[in-house]
């Protein structure tokens, strides 16, 4: 007996491709991180385009080394492949992502998506999702860029407090939108520009908050290459790595 190929959303590899104009999708149904699985494609010549999408993922990887379980049916878990060729774009493709992903999501909240420096979506005090960028070289060009991108549908028992979309959402409504979205974020080129940083001054979660790290002070806001600003003794100065982590923050 041949097995059944795995879906998602009652939908194949080769259908989920059409339906979103992809050059392949790769379709799992648990894995321990989509992230390993594309850069592994990204290693064998994958096209920019190419999505890994799993059900379930058992080890999901994170800023700083995290790992976390991504329940199976929970969410949307997926990594996208990327070749761009503009490196200046590279230190503000998550700012772009995080942009792009919110105007998506809002739709399917009870509230609008707030974006907390450098790659946190958050719905409420709740973490609704977040983004990691990868980036691989060769010699001193990008070869590929793998984002990956998870976002939680509907609280779960062990984390209540976590944000979410509503629930009953559909998710394939939701993948058929972000990842146009997050194409065309990988696209852009250049640094952010004063209309992509009054967007994210309006869904910035941490301006005018009193942080501990990356550098203690006062939050305020973005530089157009994507580092933070962070008032302390009179004066601003930049965070340009790190995580943001605000006094109120357990």
């Amino acid at each position: 007996m041949i097995d059944a190929p795995p879906t998602w959303e009652g939908q194949t590899a080769p259908e989920l491709a059409r339906l979103l104009d992809l050059p392949r999708v790769e379709v799992l149904t648990s894995v321990p991180s989509t992230m390993d699985v594309a850069h592994a494609l990204g290693i064998d010549g994958a096209s920019p385009g190419t999505l890994v999408l799993a059900d379930e993922q058992t080890a999901g990887r994170g800023r700083g080394g995290r790992t976390w379980r991504s329940r199976a049916g929970a969410g949307i878990w997926m990594t996208l492949l990327e070749r761009p060729n503009d490196t200046h774009a590279l230190s503000v493709l998550s700012i772009r992502l995080g942009l792009r992903a919110a105007s998506v999501l809002d739709r399917y909240t009870a509230e609008p998506v707030r974006l907390k420096w450098p790659n946190d979506l958050l719905v409420g005090k709740g973490k609704l999702g977040g983004i990691l960028v990868e980036t691989r070289w060769r010699d001193s060009r990008v070869d590929w860029v793998a984002i990956g991108i998870g976002v939680n549908i509907g609280p779960t028992d062990d984390r209540p407090a976590t944000g979410s979309l509503r629930s009953g959402t559909p998710r394939l409504d939701v993948l058929a939108e972000l990842v146009p979205a997050l194409r065309a974020a990988s696209r852009a080129r250049g640094t952010l520009s004063a209309e992509e940083l009054s967007r994210w001054g309006d869904r910035d979660y941490a301006a005018g908050r009193f942080c501990r790290h990356p550098l203690p002070g006062r939050v305020q806001g973005l530089a157009p290459d994507g580092s933070l600003l962070i008032e302390r003794g009179g004066e601003t100065v930049l965070a340009r790595a790190g995580s943001l982590v605000l006094e109120e923050d357990p």
